[in-house]
């Protein structure tokens, strides 16, 4: 019995293997006619492959800037709903809501405000530069993973004596034109002068957006230069000491906010408390639809690829007519004939698929490559497998009416065709 078995299973992997030997003849022996039936799935698959290359690059390099925050830093900032705004109403956050959060809240650290300075234009000698000034803590380093290439940070000593010292991103120093190494030069904000105490390592642009034109001054410092403003637009970070208690910690400063505020039961938050993941994740989310959706619209020209497999194989039967008379009178079954065709469709599929993400990969990293400080293309694994499967189905679904045509002919009437 095991003999009767083994022996059906080594008659059916020896029909498999006539059938892909025949296959790979057939497409060597028309070679252009096979390229060109591949053309259509190689198109599709090079522009879907391209597309998710390109989105997901991208998307991994802002998940990774969003990382580097920390999954368990909250961030208060001022809400104000689109209806007041445009009456004029603009809600802030309170200078003593630093002290609501240092003194009334456990469990958090790295308490860090962010107050944005007035002056936006730093000067040294002729040169001059422009960006993002604001005055911040110490802790700030620790929250967003900032590092000085040189010198070093704003220190507690420096808010407490509120001393007019400054550290540079990297944009701001090539702007201002000092050297590698400015530490201890003085340049002028306004009227007044700041002595230069470090630089932050260079973290490049993201969406044509610099990181690294920004300018940092103590906190105290920032609240008393140039035009004081009594209510700043500023943030407030923080940093919950355990992961796990992340949004226990966010519905307790909700509630400690809302009472320092007066705000009463049933009336909206004038502030929102947000979470570094939540804001990483909901960008993933957008990507990833985005990805799916652009990849979708694309992938239908893998369906006009499919047609074209179809007609190219419906030429195969009846170029090869009476080749298949010629099997048939000599005992070839019906499903040997059937599958001979159909693997010779899904593998003119799988060949464009292959050549198609090789294409589309090298593509995509030309189109990176030609865009200024375009982040590098990422093919994921599942778009690598998902393409050839999906191309080996199109040519599975779009070869069974040619390979039934094929295996359907009578072996009299096959035999006569000329």
């Amino acid at each position: 019995m095991d003999e009767v078995i083994a022996g059906r299973w080594s008659r059916r992997l020896y029909a498999l293997q006539e059938c892909l030997r025949s296959a790979a003849a057939s497409i060597r022996a028309h070679g252009l006619r096979s390229l060109l039936t591949m053309l259509g799935v190689i198109i599709g698959v090079s522009s879907v492959i391209c597309v998710i290359a390109l989105v997901q690059g991208l998307s991994s390099t802002i998940t990774k800037q969003f990382e580097g925050l920390g999954s368990s830093t909250l961030t208060l900032r001022a809400d104000t709903p689109l209806a007041d705004q445009l009456r004029g109403q603009v809600n802030r956050l309170r200078l003593t809501d630093v002290d609501e959060l240092r003194y009334r809240m456990d469990g958090i650290t790295h308490i860090t405000p962010v107050v944005p300075v007035a002056t936006r234009e730093v000067t040294y000698g002729a040169n001059s530069a422009t960006g993002q000034f604001y005055g911040t803590t110490e802790s700030l380093q620790d929250v967003q993973q900032l590092f000085p290439r040189v010198g070093r940070f704003i220190t507690a000593s420096d808010d407490d004596s509120r001393r007019r010292v400054v550290v540079l991103g990297e944009q701001v120093r090539k702007d201002l034109k000092l050297p590698d190494d400015p530490t201890g030069l003085f340049v002028q904000i306004g009227r007044e002068w700041f002595k230069v105490v470090g630089v932050m390592e260079p973290r490049g642009e993201v969406f044509g957006i610099n990181q690294d034109s920004f300018l940092v001054m103590p906190y105290q410092t920032a609240l008393s230069f140039g035009n004081v403003v009594l209510r700043p637009d500023f943030s407030i970070s923080f940093s919950a000491q355990d992961l796990d208690a992340v949004p226990n910690i966010k519905q307790r400063a909700i509630a400690l906010i809302r009472r320092a505020h007066g705000i009463k039961a049933g009336q909206p938050d004038d502030f929102r408390v947000e979470a570094s993941d939540t804001l990483a994740n909901t960008f993933k989310q957008i990507s990833n639809t985005v990805t799916l959706v652009v990849a979708g619209i694309v992938g239908i020209s893998l369906l006009v690829g499919g047609i074209g497999i179809m007609n190219i194989m419906l030429v195969s039967v009846t170029e090869r007519t009476r080749e298949i008379g010629i099997a048939k009178a000599l005992g070839a079954p019906r499903h040997f004939i059937l599958l001979q065709f159909l693997i010779e469709a899904m593998l003119l599929a799988a060949l464009g698929g292959v050549i198609g993400i090789l294409i589309g990969f090298g593509l995509a990293h030309a189109i990176a490559a030609a865009i200024p400080n375009f982040p590098s293309p990422a093919v994921p694994w599942w778009a690598v497998v998902g393409a050839c499967l999906f191309a080996a189905f199109i040519g599975m679904l779009f070869g069974i009416l040619p390979a039934s045509k094929a295996a359907n002919l009578a072996p009299i009437d096959a035999l006569r065709y000329e």
